[in-house]
């Protein structure tokens, strides 16, 4: 559904980003994750068609973006930053997108009022709160029925019974429109809740891609303890992490929760227990390999 092959661009001599190459298959929510400044609202801008690209490509449906009106018609794009016309209220904002996406739903957006209760449709956008102008805009681009959504930190300001009344709107559309779903957030957890496929940025490039079943099959979190002090863990053990608290070791290991085990018992440990791994230890843990200040994301 949505490619980049090599994609670089480059603001002077940065770099923003440096050969990206992402796959987000159709149907499929994925979320872009990485800290900040390592270029995913740039690579959103590619894939909006929005920024031209240094060298590279970028392809939704099989086909290039740059000035693809066509294509371009299938997509809604919810930045985090929203910009609206002056005094334009939600109710001008709608015949502005109706003369726009031909295939803008006026039912829907009548259907989805009782979504939104707040919102005036004829107060001016800009004197709404910033949750409110939030709720307008997901409103708006949810009635121009798109193919992909593309959103840029979208529930920010919301108050959770909003956020889960969005989602709850979003993925009605993926299970029954087959919509794709491109999310970029730093509320890792909400994203676990989402995602099927998660992408890891850093420094203009996608450090892993996986679908998250594959992601937390791939990386695992174990405590184990000994009587006395720990042996020498085994070669084969990719361990990124350790931590201690008296006998009780912690190990984030880039192995599956049964290889690590069976690595690991033959050194008769008194306890050996898997624990869940979150999306958001999975960031900190691949990205503290990459020359990325642990502490900075940790405090």
């Amino acid at each position: 559904m949505i490619r980049t092959v090599d994609l670089v661009k480059k603001f002077g001599d940065f770099a923003a980003l440096d050969g990206l190459t992402m796959h987000i298959p159709q149907g499929s929510v994925y979320g872009l994750v990485g800290p900040n400044g390592c270029g995913k609202s740039t690579a959103i801008r590619h894939i909006t068609g929005i920024y031209k690209q240094t060298s590279g490509e970028v392809f939704v449906n099989n086909e290039p973006i740059w000035e693809n009106t066509a294509v371009k018609q299938k997509i809604s794009y919810i930045p985090d930053d929203i910009f609206y016309f002056g005094n334009y209220s939600t109710k001008d904002m709608m015949n502005y997108y109706k003369g726009i996406y031909k295939n803008f739903d006026c039912r829907r957006f009548e259907n989805l009022k009782e979504a939104f209760p707040t919102i005036n449709i004829k107060t001016p956008i800009r004197k709404l709160s910033k949750g409110m102008q939030k709720q307008s805009a997901f409103w708006l681009s949810m009635c121009v029925t798109p193919d992909i959504l593309i959103l840029d930190e979208p529930v920010d300001g919301l108050d959770p019974i909003m956020r889960h009344q969005i989602w709850s709107i979003i993925m009605t559309d993926v299970s029954e429109r087959n919509t794709t779903v491109l999310v970029s957030s730093h509320n890792l957890r909400e994203l676990e809740d989402v995602c099927d496929h998660v992408g890891i940025m850093n420094k203009g490039k996608l450090l892993l891609e996986r679908s998250l079943v594959e992601l937390q099959e791939n990386i695992c979190k174990i405590q184990i303890a000994f009587a006395d002090e720990h042996p020498q863990w085994p070669e084969e053990l990719n361990i990124l992490h350790e931590s201690s608290m008296g006998k009780i070791i912690t190990l984030i290991v880039r192995e599956s929760p049964t290889f690590t085990i069976k690595q690991l018992e033959p050194l008769s440990p008194l306890l050996i227990e898997p624990l869940p791994l979150t999306l958001e230890e999975i960031f900190i843990y691949e990205l503290g390999g990459t020359g990325y200040e642990y502490k900075d994301i940790l405090f």
